[in-house]
């Protein structure tokens, strides 16, 4: 295996666990960078719950198994759908700019990993 792609991998990895993690504090606390999700029980869990699907996904891809990869990229596609599902129900709220550009980027970096993951299935074993 080239190491490059291995080590961009890891890159990708660690980055969806400390993303994942900023989520699950996110979901608990209801405040992140002045960005706050609805302060209800149900918000908390959910965030708390994408957040460490999330995590998960990072931590999957580093094993560096196809299975593995196959499991992070439908993780990372239920955290989208979770993402837009708060939305949705008003748990993740949309009242501002701010709240709307931070939901916008970071399913779309979510997103973008997926695709990174998909692109780099050679590099599974």
């Amino acid at each position: 295996m080239n190491p490059s792609r291995a080590r961009g991998i890891v890159i990708v990895a660690l980055l969806m666990i400390a993303f994942g993690l900023a989520e699950v504090y996110t979901g608990l606390t209801h405040r992140f960078f002045n960005l706050s999700t609805a302060k209800v029980a149900t918000s908390a869990y959910a965030g708390a719950a994408i957040g460490i699907l999330y995590a998960m996904a990072g931590l999957l891809i580093l094993s560096m198994r196809r299975w593995a990869a196959a499991l992070a990229i439908l993780l990372l596609i239920t955290d989208i759908i979770g993402r837009i599902a708060m939305v949705l129900t008003g748990l993740y709220p949309v009242d501002s700019f701010k709240q709307i550009l931070a939901m916008i980027l970071g399913t779309l970096i979510v997103a973008i990993f997926a695709v990174y993951i998909r692109l780099k299935w050679s590099s599974f074993s």
